[in-house]
């Protein structure tokens, strides 16, 4: 495909594109999916030099041994294990030199080309370009600065520092870089690897801990991993599970956690009405949205598919598609809500690896509905209360302040009010047309005339035959005419 051959950025960027069902056609949609963010490893020759460029000549005396063969390699990085000068095993994550370069070149082209597509082709600006460009690029700044994923990881170890069954690598923060990610190598195989290195683990409890853990992210910390698949999945001792790759994270606000649990309730009864109204309340407003067939149409979506379980439908490319709907009734679909969808996606690809007839739906309603009475209960009511009281105190202590400016505002000798009404304009214009029609015909109305004094006056004080005054008048009228026409003509 082309966007691979133009390099990581586009690949990165079609990958993006597959997970927005509301800005791309099915077909092209398919087309993205197949892209896969796998590349040559480079040879070890320039990865050890980018190490040397960030610890210069400590770099043996921090670690021991660095294993040249990687473990994983990718557009943006390759992996290497190793082990520090404390005996510990550890996992190198080492950037590709030159690579910020080449997306930044790679993106420039892209906001070229959406300033293009903007100015030029009035049907792409509902999908807005630009922005796509800017979220995009706000997804490989983090992405390539591997501090804020070092911070993620550490984040998402005290989310789970009470659950042993899920381990999450401690990071090096002493000896990670923006350029090198160092952390623990954890004892086990990936989900990615064959089904014969997985021989003898109960596939039920791994997937029920797997999803336990991602539904906790969703509901309870609002951080989520955004591309958990089968390769930063692991499998260890006990059926326990361990993550890793942290670059790309999702955030919910307590609003965007409740509506997803209310999607999934409104799913589980076919209550699509609800479903259409949980779309419409969480977007921006726009007064475009017919509610009704919305609902509709996702009832046409979704009902075909509804008590199937994973063997026989993918909820996550459900759930984009309808997204897709939501765009075709000018609702916006938050971006953190996208990609809540898409990490369905992966939740689902990990499930028929290992319980093809487990229910995600089902299972996630336990949590949807405890998420639920957590906001009727009284510790979520009273936090509400509070809430409110704060800034209740708070708009009453400026009130006084902001009433006091707003009357030396309006008694100002300088201030006055302007009111503007969209329609006014409309109203206008109107108004002009009508005022010189009936100039015109005014204008009109006086040739009539004239020309009727001009054929009963008397011949005496005449010019050329004509009397004087009709000829003055005449010719008045017909200069004052064609002046009105040219003037009416420019306007209209």
């Amino acid at each position: 495909m082309s966007f691979e051959e133009l390099g990581p950025t586009f690949v990165k960027l079609g990958q993006l594109l597959a997970t927005r069902p509301d800005l791309v056609p099915e077909a092209y949609l398919n087309e993205f999916e197949k892209l896969h963010d796998r590349v040559q490893p480079l040879p070890f020759s320039i990865i050890e030099g980018v190490l040397k460029d960030e610890f210069g000549e400590m770099l043996y005396k921090t670690f021991t041994s660095i294993d040249p063969e990687p473990l994983g390699s990718a557009s943006i990085a390759q992996v290497h294990k190793a082990r520090l000068s404390t005996g510990e095993e550890v996992v190198i994550k080492v950037q590709r030199p030159g690579i910020i370069q080449t997306i930044n070149d790679d993106l420039n082209v892209l906001y070229l080309l959406s300033d293009l597509l903007e100015t030029y082709v009035p049907e792409s600006r509902p999908f807005n370009p630009q922005a796509i460009v800017q979220e995009y690029f706000k997804t490989l700044e983090l992405e390539t600065d591997f501090i804020v994923e070092a911070n993620n990881i550490r984040r998402f170890k005290e989310n789970f520092k009470d659950d042993v069954t899920i381990k999450i690598p401690r990071v090096h923060l002493d000896l990670s870089t923006e350029r090198v990610l160092i952390m623990e190598a954890l004892p086990g195989v990936p989900l990615s690897a064959e089904p014969t290195m997985r021989e003898g683990i109960d596939s039920h409890e791994v997937i029920k801990r797997a999803l336990g853990a991602y539904l906790q992210m969703v509901f309870e910390d609002g951080l989520f991993h955004g591309d958990l698949h089968a390769g930063n999945f692991f499998i260890l001792p006990d059926n326990h599970i361990g993550l890793i790759d942290f670059g790309v994270v999702g955030r919910l606000n307590k609003r965007t956690q409740a509506t997803i649990a209310n999607m999934l309730l409104a799913l589980s009864t076919e209550d699509y009405e609800r479903l259409a109204f949980e779309y419409v309340d969480l977007a921006p407003f726009s007064d475009q949205v017919n509610v009704d067939l919305f609902a509709k149409e996702l009832r046409e979506l979704i009902a075909p598919y509804y008590g199937l379980t994973l063997k026989n439908v993918n909820l996550g490319k459900l759930l984009l598609r309808s997204s897709g709907i939501a765009a075709r009734h000018h609702i916006k679909v938050p971006t953190e809500l996208m990609m809540f969808f898409k990490s369905i996606i992966s939740i689902e690809g990990i499930g028929r690896k290992l319980h093809k007839d487990f229910d995600f739906l089902q299972y996630s309603l336990a949590f949807a509905g405890d998420l639920a009475k957590t906001q009727l209960g009284p510790a979520r009511v009273m936090d509400e209360m509070s809430q409110i009281a704060r800034e209740s105190r708070s708009f009453l202590n400026a009130l006084p302040r902001q009433l006091n400016f707003y009357f030396r505002k309006i008694n100002s000798p300088d201030h006055s009010f302007r009111i503007k009404i969209s329609e006014l304009s409309d109203l206008k214009k109107s108004l002009e047309v009508s005022f010189n029609l009936l100039f015109l015909g005014v204008i009109i109305g006086s040739l009539i005339l004239s020309s009727a004094y001009i054929s009963v006056h008397p011949t005496e004080n005449h010019i050329a035959g004509i009397p004087t005054m009709s000829f003055i008048g005449f010719g008045l009228a017909m200069g004052i005419g064609f002046i009105a026409f040219i003037n009416y003509i420019k306007k209209s």
